[in-house]
């Protein structure tokens, strides 16, 4: 389980072989065994000791600011494997193989987007035939992205520029089947100009925690990028590979508003746009986590989509080692 601290003022230290935590509302505590990771979401007191005990249990502690962004984690300092694979993604990336990996994940991103809008359309058939437009909008744009060759150097320009056509196309599907109240104009990032945006990047925040967690476990090197370009202190394959499962991130924010689930009073008002409050977060947090939780058909196993994540990093740097 992910422990979340959500509440301003909390504490959490170490207490015999548990975690406990106080906050405004209650004292309590949980067993070593059962956290796989700490998210701590706003201003919080946490012990060395607490510290400590997570390093020595293999769980990574995460610091999210108020859109949801990881400025901060801790973690143990063993690397998940020999410098060979870190190696290999800097070799690969300048040839024809470190294209048909970007095209692979960029691919896959598309692909995710087509089949949600896909799953969107059978249940409006009011909206079908707009929904069904935005899906062969998206069919067009992947089969330009396979035909694709070279080298990521030489295609780089034209891999973000279709991607970026794709969003557009897929964030307009989006927008015209959400509720009347939460329609939005397009993308935007910190702060977020509209609630809908507000709670995906938050979602994408979290998501990309687990990201960067499955590469460091994996042995990939965050740092080495392949449509991303290597910038200063920039975790560019961690943008890369986040592609693939934003999907993930998607779905639960979309439901959410279906559902209608997701009330004003969850977004505070901030210059230029919203945040998520305490409330928000919480709501946001437990559908994610039970979205990650859920179990699906995956190359030929039944496995929870959180594990989705670890499974594509090691066949990542599993296929770099055979390179």
């Amino acid at each position: 389980m992910q422990l979340v601290i959500n509440t301003y003022g909390s504490y959490l230290r170490k207490q015999g072989d548990c975690f406990l935590v106080k906050n405004e509302d209650k004292v309590f505590e949980v067993s070593v065994r059962k956290v796989d990771s700490i998210m701590i979401t706003t201003s919080a007191y946490l012990s060395t000791d607490a510290l400590k005990f997570a390093i020595e249990n293999n769980i990574d502690v995460i610091f999210l600011d108020e859109f949801g962004n990881p400025y901060g984690r801790v973690w143990h300092s063993k690397l998940g494997s020999t410098v060979l694979i870190r190696r290999k993604q800097l070799e690969i990336s300048a040839t024809e193989g470190g294209l048909e990996l970007a095209k692979e994940w960029i691919i896959k991103k598309v692909e995710n987007q087509t089949d949600f809008l896909g799953r969107l359309k059978r249940p409006r058939e009011d909206k079908a035939e707009k929904l069904e437009e935005s899906i062969k909008g998206l069919t067009e744009i992947t089969q330009k992205l396979t035909a694709l060759s070279g080298t990521i150097d030489e295609r780089r320009g034209t891999i973000m520029g279709l991607e970026g056509s794709a969003g557009r196309i897929y964030f307009d599907a989006l927008n015209y089947v959400m509720p009347d109240r939460f329609k939005f104009e397009g993308r935007s990032r910190n702060p977020a100009k509209d609630e809908f945006n507000t709670l995906l990047n938050y979602g994408y925040g979290v998501l990309y925690s687990l990201v960067e967690k499955a590469c460091i476990i994996a042995g990939l090197d965050p740092y080495i990028g392949f449509v991303h370009t290597d910038n200063y202190n920039k975790k560019s394959l961690v943008f890369d590979l986040i592609e693939m499962f934003r999907i993930f991130a998607e779905e639960t924010v979309v439901y959410l508003f279906s559902g209608r689930k997701i009330k004003v009073e969850y977004f505070d008002e901030i210059k230029g746009g919203f945040t998520l409050n305490k409330e928000g977060k919480a709501v946001l947090i437990e559908d994610l986590n039970k979205t990650f939780d859920e179990s699906v058909r995956y190359k030929g196993r039944n496995i929870q989509k959180r594990n989705i994540i670890q499974f594509e990093c090691h066949n990542i740097a599993n296929g770099l080692l055979k390179c």
